[in-house]
């Protein structure tokens, strides 16, 4: 087998020198693999849901485009990266094959059931066929190949839950396992999405740490989404509002808060302009959490400024030590929680 880089340098065919991320094309031949990275046959992707949005709504809702435009993307770039938002997803598959620097490094053999924790948009795909496409979950079953570089974090699929189940929510693995870590005691806290998966995630973590004297508001946008998450009795507080409309917003948090404004803020939410809402309705010494892969951060700095906000921002990173574990827990405290994803996503 050939010697690879750690980081999957070897697999980038354009521009030169770049890591597989920000490459413009990786190679995608799944006939050799180099010796240290894992040959996945894949069953399912879990798109990014700001991606798949996007997506969707480019194909005007029809499958058949959607599957078009997938396929595109990868035959162009040889992963999946969304060319409008930059941003990937992750997979769900079977260990194929392990390069030979691997043996005896990594625990995973051959047969293991698998879902990687890093984003397509830097893992060189394959896609020989699309089998199903559900958009309400953002999922899309394949027959297709791809490729984990030594570098690469994964996790192994539960035996106590069904892989679609633990595919959904370790895709946003990072969100609740941030607010983990980011949500003090005594803390008052605004999920911004907060009815959709990793919003749910992260009410039930954030009054976790909050406690008892502690604040969870939970912000919707469908009238669905916001009786799902009142059902759930994880926020103090749950209302529907347009985030990308930050006035109104503002005021409804003032009015919850008595003017205090909120501790910690993380944006969930898979559509862009809700950056100045996030920034407005936290205090100058609080901090956003911007887990949305639809922020503009141009927009978030510059509009703090234009306000006049101290306020910390800090960039959505999808993965902090143990999130994986930390994310699929939750399902495992909380009865209510599992029941509303196995419904959704299993």
């Amino acid at each position: 087998m050939k010697k690879g880089n750690k980081y999957g340098v070897h697999r980038v065919i354009e521009p030169k020198g770049v890591l597989p991320q920000p490459a413009n094309k990786i190679d995608n031949n799944m006939d050799e693999i180099y010796d240290n990275e894992i040959l996945i046959d894949v069953q399912t992707l879990n798109i990014d849901s700001a991606s798949f949005t996007q997506i969707e709504e480019q194909a005007g809702g029809d499958k058949e485009k959607i599957a078009e435009i997938m396929l595109g993307i990868v035959e162009k770039q040889g992963k999946h990266r969304n060319p409008v938002t930059g941003s990937g997803g992750m997979l769900l598959g079977t260990v194929e094959k392990i390069g030979d620097a691997l043996i005896g490094k990594s625990d995973l053999k051959v047969g293991d059931r698998i879902a990687t924790l890093v984003s397509l948009s830097l893992t060189p795909l394959r896609i020989d066929k699309i089998k199903d496409i559900r958009p309400d979950i953002d999922q899309v079953d394949i027959d297709g190949k791809a490729i984990l570089f030594e570098s690469g974090i994964y996790a192994k699929i539960p035996d106590d839950m069904p892989a679609n189940l633990a595919l959904s929510a370790l895709d946003v693995a990072g969100a609740p396992a941030q607010t983990a870590k980011l949500v003090k005691p005594g803390d008052t806290v605004l999920i911004i999405g907060a009815g959709g998966k990793s919003g749910m995630l992260c009410c039930y973590e954030a009054k976790k740490r909050a406690g008892v004297t502690g604040k969870v508001i939970g912000l919707c946008h469908s009238e669905r989404s916001t009786k799902r998450l009142m059902d759930l009795g994880f926020c103090d507080y749950v209302f529907s509002a347009d985030a990308t409309q930050p006035v109104p917003v503002l005021e409804k948090i003032e009015e919850l808060t008595g003017g205090e404004m909120c501790d910690v803020t993380i944006n969930n939410v898979n559509i862009t302009d809700t950056e100045m809402t996030s920034i407005l309705c936290t205090k100058d010494t609080g901090l956003v959490y911007f887990f949305s892969m639809a922020t503009s951060f141009t927009k978030a700095a510059l509009g703090a400024e234009g306000v006049g906000s101290d306020v910390t921002m800090i960039v959505g990173n999808g993965y902090t030590k143990g999130h994986a574990e930390i994310t699929l827990q939750l399902l495992r405290e909380s009865d209510k929680l599992r029941k509303v994803f196995e419904e959704l996503y299993a």
